[in-house]
């Protein structure tokens, strides 16, 4: 098979001319395509087949034990300039990133399979989804690229018809850590990963492409390519509403994705449309529609149980892939917090011992498409998205955020996002309760300078007059006990009950020195098993640590020197003005 676009036959040439595999293999994407390349991981032991009974259709994968996670440090933006990549970046000139990479790539490929992937991130037929090729030697990536994009024939015809695609190479080289690159040439719209067979590290389509270089093409052609789920919600009354969310790590971004609401909002309906990122663009008549580009999930599987994702939960009881993973003795995938089984070989197919750490990889992955979902709607297949009525952020903070709040208007919502901030867990590396600022949740993987990015997103007020509202959200608020005050998961659909009913200008707030926050009894709360200290406690501010996280907050903004935008400098100062107002007056 060949293309009948010679930019993309030419590049596919000097690929192989430079990597020179044994074999070139075009990528159709059909499910028999699928299947041939499992047999052949089963095969060569790539793969394991896990209990037909209980798990259909799921396979095992355990990569190299120096290759289970994004690298980061490792990671880097190309541009000429290094004031365009930001200090949020790692930064490498181009010429220096192609000479270092074309030294690696160098017959790296020589006995083996070179897959060609034509994919489309979102919708076929949208006119917000963006294609890419992925030329690989790894077929674990093939069939992941299968589950998370739409990959094959038709993405060909795609690219054929637009004439324009990101180019992504990638080789697990001979997993060296030492050898180990993933570099994003924005400029050119390419993307070269090397000695990485890891999900973040190869499949390119995901986080280098969806986020790195969308959010550049993003910036230049006026829309947004962010870190965020997307979930539908109908009230019973039958209104429906679309809601972004951002989150960083550990802030339980899928579990909201998936919500299932309690007993007492059965009445409500909740789907999924993306549990990860997300495509905004303003539509003809100025509101912003959103698109998921993936079309499957990859995410992290310990902790995932009937109680925190019943959703989730199910939907990798067949037809997935799973990676890094334990086994029991009947052969089924096990992790921390299942809540059912005992492993018995673990991550590295090893006698299970504790004395050799968890039995699952703490980054153990599943990949399942996303009609395995039971919360799946075919609207995330729409080619015109769905209307966004609120962008809401959140991170995971003990005592200074409130359960929710609403930002005055769009301006002072940016600066709510630039906040975004968790506090380090005993989970973490380093030391514990340390603040980790992320901005929209995007620090990992903005593809250009942060002040450029704040500027963009403040510059969509001069685009439409249909913005929605912002929020934050903080689930994790605790006591003096370290207790959390808030019950979370299906409980959260309470929080987005009342943030609804503010874009519906129906629920009541009061406004204070950061938004408008809820009083209690806006708040529903019927048959839920809080007390009311809690709940004042949770919608509550003490205005000092808040002012002293501003104070921070303005600092690290003012880091980024004369690129960091005035009005957003201008917003910290008027909340941190009002705040000072607030307390002089409590004194």
């Amino acid at each position: 098979m060949t293309t009948m676009l010679p930019e993309l036959q030419d590049w596919v040439d000097s690929v192989a001319r430079q990597t020179r595999p044994d074999t070139i293999y075009w990528c159709s994407g059909t499910e028999d395509e699928y299947q041939e390349l499992v047999q052949q991981m089963l095969g060569d032991g790539t793969l394991t087949t896990l209990n037909e009974t209980t798990y259909p259709n799921c396979y095992l994968h355990r990569s190299d034990p120096n290759d289970v996670a994004r690298v980061e440090h490792l990671t880097f933006v190309c541009t000429e300039s290094q004031e365009d990549a930001g200090q949020n970046n790692n930064w490498m000139s181009p010429a220096d990133a192609h000479g270092k990479m074309d030294a690696l790539f160098d017959g790296c490929m020589r006995g083996r399979t070179m897959y060609v992937i034509p994919y489309c991130m979102g919708p076929i037929s949208s006119e917000f989804s963006r294609c890419g090729v992925e030329i690989t030697d790894s077929p674990y990536v093939v069939i992941n690229m299968k589950l998370m994009t739409r990959m094959g024939d038709q993405a060909l015809k795609r690219i054929e018809k637009e004439g324009t695609f990101v180019k992504g190479l990638h080789s697990t080289g001979d997993l060296d850590p030492e050898r180990r690159f993933i570099m994003h040439f924005p400029a050119e719209l390419s993307i070269q990963s090397f000695g990485s067979g890891y999900g973040g590290n190869a499949l390119l389509g995901k986080k280098c492409h969806a986020l790195r270089i969308a959010s550049y093409q993003a910036r230049r052609e006026g829309w947004l390519a962010e870190h965020m789920l997307i979930v539908g919600l109908e009230s019973p009354e039958g209104a429906v509403h679309y809601v972004a969310c951002a989150f960083p790590s550990a802030c339980g971004k899928t579990n909201l994705a998936m919500l299932i609401p309690p007993d007492e909002l059965h009445d409500w309906k909740v789907w999924t449309l993306g549990d990860d990122i997300a495509w905004l663009h303003p539509d003809d008549t100025g509101k912003l529609r959103a698109i998921n580009p993936e079309s499957g999930y990859f995410g992290v599987v310990p902790g995932t149980n009937a109680k925190t994702n019943k959703n989730a939960y199910d939907m990798i009881r067949h037809d997935a892939i799973f990676t890094n993973v334990a086994t029991t003795e009947d052969n089924e995938p096990w992790w921390e917090g299942k809540q059912d089984g005992k492993p018995a070989k673990d991550w590295q197919g090893r006698d299970y011992d504790p004395a050799n750490g968890p039995a699952a990889h703490p980054n153990s992955r599943f990949t399942v498409a996303a009609t395995n979902n039971r919360s799946y709607t075919n609207l995330a297949d729409a080619p015109e998205g769905v209307p966004i009525s609120a962008i809401v952020f959140g991170g995971r903070r003990k005592h200074v955020a409130p359960l929710v709040y609403e930002a005055r208007n769009w301006e002072h919502g940016v600066l709510v996002g630039a906040s975004t901030a968790s506090e380090t867990t005993a989970a973490m590396v380093g030391e514990v309760g340390v603040i980790r600022r992320d901005p929209m949740a995007m620090k990992p993987f903005c593809g250009y300078n942060f002040a450029d990015y704040w500027t963009h997103w403040l510059n969509f007020k001069n685009l439409t007059a249909h913005l929605p509202k912002i929020f934050h959200v903080n689930w994790f608020r605790q006591n003096d006990g370290g207790e959390f005050l808030w019950p979370g998961f299906g409980e959260n659909l309470r929080v987005l009950q009342w943030i609804i009913e503010r874009c519906e200008h129906r629920a009541g707030a009061r406004e204070t020195a950061i938004g408008f926050l809820p009083r209690p009894s806006d708040l529903d709360t019927v048959g839920l098993d809080i007390s009311a200290e809690a709940l004042e406690t949770l919608t509550t501010i003490d205005s000092r640590k808040f002012r002293d996280e501003l104070i921070s907050l303005g600092e690290y903004l003012e880091s980024y020197g004369d690129r960091t935008p005035r009005e957003l400098l201008r917003q910290q100062e008027l909340v941190l003005d009002a705040l000072s107002e607030e307390l002089a007056k409590a004194s």
